[in-house]
C-alpha cells in the first residue's frame, strides 16, 4: 500500500457518543473518572490505547481541549504524532508537541500557523491549500516511513475517512452508559446519505473480535470489508 494502514480507535458510550455532551467543556477523560459505574472500568481504555500503532492521528481541537496549550512540557514518548489543525494550537501546544513526540507532522492550510514560528528538529509541517487526507497519508507512508496509523479524531474528521474510504480497522472501547443528545458527538459525524445512491458510503465492516473487559466494558474489533 502507499499509505499507512489505518485503525480508528476510539473510546465510545453504548449508543455511540465520544462525549458527555455538546458543550467543549464535557469530555470523557475528565467526566467518567466522577461517574460511579464507568469510572471503575475506564483505565482498561487507557491501557488498550498504549498498544495502539506507534503513529497517531489526531486534531488540534481535540489536543486544545485536553489543554496541550497550557501543559508544561512532557517527557517523551516512543509515539509519533500528527495533528491537523489550523487555529486551535498556540505556539505553546506545538511546542509541548514536538517535546512528547518522536516526530511530530503538522497538518495545516494556515500560512499563519504559529508552527512556523517554532524550531525543532522533530517537528515537520504539511501545508495543504485544502485539506486532502488521502493524500496526507501517502505523504506519511512515502516521506515518512509511517506503515500503521492510529486515528482518534473527532467526528466530523472520521466521517471524513469514512466517506473517503480510508478506514482499514475500527477498534472500540464500549463504556457502559447511554449519554443520548442529537447535538452530541458520535464516532463518525458527516452528512446524512438522503438516496439509495450514496450507499458505497457506508463502512460494511466484519467482526474480528469481541472481548468482555472488566466493569461492563466491552472492546470490539473489526476490519473494513468496504
Amino acid at each position: 500500500m502507499r499509505r499507512p494502514v489505518t485503525t480508528l480507535f476510539m473510546l465510545v458510550s453504548a449508543d455511540g457518543k465520544i462525549t458527555p455532551g455538546a458543550a467543549d467543556s464535557l469530555d470523557f477523560d475528565k467526566d467518567f473518572p466522577h461517574i460511579a459505574g464507568v469510572r471503575e472500568g475506564l483505565q482498561q481504555y487507557y491501557d488498550i490505547e498504549q498498544t495502539t500503532d506507534l503513529w497517531s492521528l489526531n486534531s488540534g481541537r481535540v489536543q486544545a481541549k485536553i489543554g496541550v496549550n497550557e501543559k508544561e512540557m512532557p517527557s517523551k514518548t516512543p509515539v509519533s504524532f500528527v495533528l491537523l489543525d489550523n487555529r486551535h494550537l498556540t505556539e505553546q501546544g506545538v511546542r509541548y508537541l514536538c517535546a512528547r513526540s518522536q516526530q511530530f507532522v503538522l497538518v495545516t492550510s494556515n500560512r499563519d500557523h504559529p508552527a512556523f514560528q517554532v524550531a525543532e528538529g522533530n517537528l515537520h509541517i504539511i501545508q495543504q491549500e485544502k485539506l486532502d487526507l488521502a493524500g496526507m497519508l501517502e505523504q506519511l507512508g512515502q516521506e515518512f516511513g509511517c506503515q500503521r496509523i492510529t486515528i482518534q479524531t473527532g467526528g466530523t474528521l472520521n466521517g471524513m475517512f469514512l466517506r473517503e474510504k480510508l478506514l482499514d480497522y475500527v477498534d472500540l472501547v464500549v463504556a457502559p452508559v447511554l449519554v443520548g443528545g442529537k447535538d452530541t458527538a458520535t464516532v463518525i459525524d458527516c452528512e446524512s446519505l438522503t438516496a439509495s445512491s450514496q450507499l458505497s458510503g457506508l463502512g460494511v465492516l466484519e467482526l474480528e473480535s469481541v472481548q468482555r473487559l472488566e466493569g461492563s466494558y466491552v472492546r470490539l474489533r473489526y476490519r473494513v470489508v468496504s
